[in-house]
């Protein structure tokens, strides 16, 4: 049992103002395996007068403290690597395998990227007689979800340290076991006093606060598309600068050219990953009218490949949804997908057999899926494909951008001119080609209604600075 009672501020795990804790559920068990504390606005507005009071001295750290300060940070991450895929795999019910080669690297390298990309960021600028400067943003509120607890916390706190500018976490309390470990981490390596600062709770109290709180510059939001609108509305009561990452369905465009095994893998890949929890998951894919046969047979033939269930077998891909109120969601999608009249080709309703304890769910494609279904305009959060088809390239281009989303697409062809076409056309923030790996001094973020703003490598350390011209400077 995981009890974690006190928040950590200027420094310090403290006792919080209030009594209230939540518990955390282990999705895999339905069990209690520990408790947070339920944040306060007492106890926020404590952490943010900490992050205030360090950050004049933090602001003006040099370039190389800071480099030297985010690459401790990630030789303590490494230190801790074991604990960290050991409370990712119970609080999020990731597969121990993918707690340590996913959820553990990316979390990793986003210090590593930040310290490699500050060696060669330049802060001034001299134009004639003008000096551009980029400088600190302030105090910045991270608001961050419970599917990736390593990844998005790390690569918005790594982003704010290497721009000099001071925190305040509230991860998911949900999955809120990580960021402890985070914090734990930066008190190991000698994190100055209130430069990060971690309450935890729920977002009705805690996420509020950070959104509508005067002394914060500056608010990064991971989350649902409702959340994101309800912190935009916050922030713009004192003018706040708001970055936004949030829902996505995004398209995977398949070619006529590729063969249809290689195109099916990379799609399933791309639903079931972290059982299909990932914003920018490829839920709705796009197949050549005159491929659909083939490639409904693929995915049956490959989809056995990646097996679920118990997240500490270290054999399976995906585990269990976070929990019982997402099992539901992802329930009742499935539901409206054959109430519409979508061709159930594997899955359904229900538990998978020989799992009924745990918040588990058959992994579910839909063939014969029309672009104005809800099951491929609304984001289900869920191992659920929608297999579409179009006729021409330039009706796959439509039927892809025809959605509210734009965070992630992807195309599967051999053709170059058209891998190119899709890549440019795709109206969307990412864009993958072939199933390649992660780049992380690549940008991560979404055009439409995925958000505002831009993560990742040196586009990510931009959010956190004002730019500043001084006109006339002597040189």
């Amino acid at each position: 049992m995981r009890k974690f009672l006190k928040h950590f501020i200027n420094g310090e795990w403290v006792e919080s103002t209030g009594s209230k804790t939540v518990d955390v559920i282990n999705p895999a068990t339905e069990e209690v395996i520990g408790q947070i504390s339920d944040g306060t606005k007492e106890d926020l507005d404590k952490a943010v007068a900490a992050a205030r009071a360090a950050f004049p001295s933090f602001s003006q750290t040099t370039k190389e403290e800071r480099i030297d300060l985010l690459n401790r940070i990630a030789d303590e991450y490494e230190n801790r690597k074991n604990d960290i895929v050991e409370v990712i795999t119970e609080e999020l019910g990731a597969p121990i395998s993918i707690s340590e080669n996913t959820h553990y690297v990316l979390g990793l390298s986003h210090f590593r990227q930040a310290a490699k990309e500050l060696e060669s960021f330049e802060f001034t600028e001299r134009r004639g007689s003008t000096v551009i400067r980029k400088e600190p943003i302030g105090v910045s509120g991270l608001i961050t979800p419970w599917n990736f607890p390593t990844n998005q916390p790390s690569t918005k706190l790594a982003s704010a340290f290497a721009a000099g500018s001071t925190v305040v976490l509230k991860p998911s309390e949900l999955t809120p076991f990580a960021a402890i470990i985070l914090a734990e981490i930066f008190q190991a390596v000698g994190l100055p006093k209130g430069v990060f600062n971690l309450v935890n709770g729920t977002g009705e109290v805690v996420g509020n606060g950070i959104s509508s709180h005067p002394d914060i510059d500056f608010v990064s939001f991971t989350g649902s598309g409702p959340v994101g609108q309800k912190i935009t509305e916050n922030a713009a009561k004192n003018i706040k600068k708001v970055a936004l990452e949030l829902g996505g369905k995004s398209p995977l465009i398949i070619l006529d050219d590729v063969d249809m095994k290689k195109a099916a893998k990379i799609a399933v890949t791309n639903v079931v990953l972290n059982s299909g929890q990932v914003c920018s998951a490829a839920t709705r894919t796009l197949v050549p009218k005159s491929k659909i046969n083939e490639f409904n047979e693929a995915v049956k033939e490959v989809l056995p490949n990646f097996p679920f269930g118990d997240p500490q077998n270290a054999t399976n891909f995906f585990g269990p949804l976070v929990s019982e109120k997402q099992y539901n969601r992802v329930q009742g999608y499935i539901k409206k997908g054959i109430e519409e009249g979508a061709t159930l080709l594997i899955g359904g309703t229900g538990k998978p057999e020989g799992l009924e304890k745990g918040y588990y769910v058959k992994p579910t494609v839909f063939t014969n899926v029309k672009n104005d279904m809800v099951i491929a305009q609304e984001e289900i959060f869920g191992p659920v494909m929608s297999i579409l088809t179009y006729n021409d390239l330039d009706e796959a281009i439509e039927i892809a951008n025809d959605t509210v989303y734009g965070l992630a697409g992807y195309v599967v062809g051999e053709d170059k001119e058209k891998v190119r076409k899709v890549a440019t056309s795709i109206r969307a923030g990412l864009i993958n080609v072939n199933g390649a790996p992660f780049d992380f001094a690549a940008c991560f973020g979404g055009y439409k209604q995925s958000g505002i703003g831009r993560e990742w490598g040196v586009f990510g350390i931009e959010e956190y600075l004002e730019i500043k011209s001084v006109v006339g400077m002597p040189s």
